[in-house]
């Protein structure tokens, strides 16, 4: 058994708080990918070419905006689990939260952008597989 369960008034009190650091780790997601992959086209070019003049300082700019937006990653995520949600896709910004519903665990799910919790899913089972309340 759980710690704890949320009912969905429980989570729905939580929205206005998740909502600013969800969008700022999907903001920072998205940002480190597109660093991620200037670097890796960067790669393939070089090597496409057969060797290459690398610019350093680009190539340095990326890989620290890289460290800087996985920091905030992880900062909005430890946010997130103190306040008892689980995230699980940061492109979609969801997040679930442990319920018990008629005797079984299943999780709320939260996606960025919802102002109430309408659907849950089984433990086993994702954003997908979301079923109404």
């Amino acid at each position: 058994m759980a710690e704890r369960y949320f009912t969905p008034a429980e989570v729905e009190a939580l929205i206005p708080r998740l909502t600013p650091i969800m969008a700022q780790v999907m903001a920072a997601h998205a940002e480190a990918a597109e660093a991620r992959d200037r670097l890796q086209a960067e790669q393939q070019r070089i090597a496409a070419a057969g060797g290459g003049v690398l610019d350093r300082a680009a190539w340095q700019q990326s890989k620290e905006r890289i460290e800087r937006m996985t920091g905030e990653i992880q900062n909005g995520l430890d946010q997130i689990l103190k306040l008892g949600g689980v995230p699980k896709d940061l492109g979609l910004g969801l997040v679930d939260f442990l319920h018990l519903r008629n005797g079984k665990e299943v999780n709320l799910c939260w996606k960025h952008g919802e102002r109430q919790i309408r659907h849950w899913h089984g433990l086993d089972e994702g954003y997908a597989a979301r079923k109404p309340l």
